[in-house]
């Protein structure tokens, strides 16, 4: 099992998780963030980090966010391991509340 990115962190991008990651697993894409199942160890530290609780565990991601499991997959193979924390996006704060929102992410 691995941990799942979910569409929360879309426009918002919050790093706090990259901190607490042990093996480097997370991904960085223009306007969100992906793990990589390779490198992830189940650990869980980066789920409680997640001031807008997008991350999951593989086997408890929610029913509308299940596309998100092979999007991380997919994902992780293009974008770069990010190992320090930064600023999140502008309108994190605003975002973060926002449903619906799969058509802005960017790949």
């Amino acid at each position: 099992m691995t941990y799942v990115v979910t569409e929360s962190c879309i426009k918002c991008k919050y790093t706090d998780c990259v901190d607490v990651c042990p093996t480097d697993a997370f991904r960085e894409g223009p306007n969100f963030l992906a793990i990589d199942p390779d490198d992830c160890i189940d650990c869980t530290l980066c789920v409680a980090e997640c001031p807008v609780d997008a991350i999951f565990a593989e086997d408890d991601v929610p029913k509308d966010q299940t596309r998100f499991i092979a999007l991380n997959v997919e994902l992780a193979k293009n974008w770069q391991p990010i190992v320090e924390k930064k600023d999140p996006l502008p309108e994190a704060d605003e975002w973060g509340k926002v449903k619906d929102k799969f058509d802005l992410l960017e790949h």
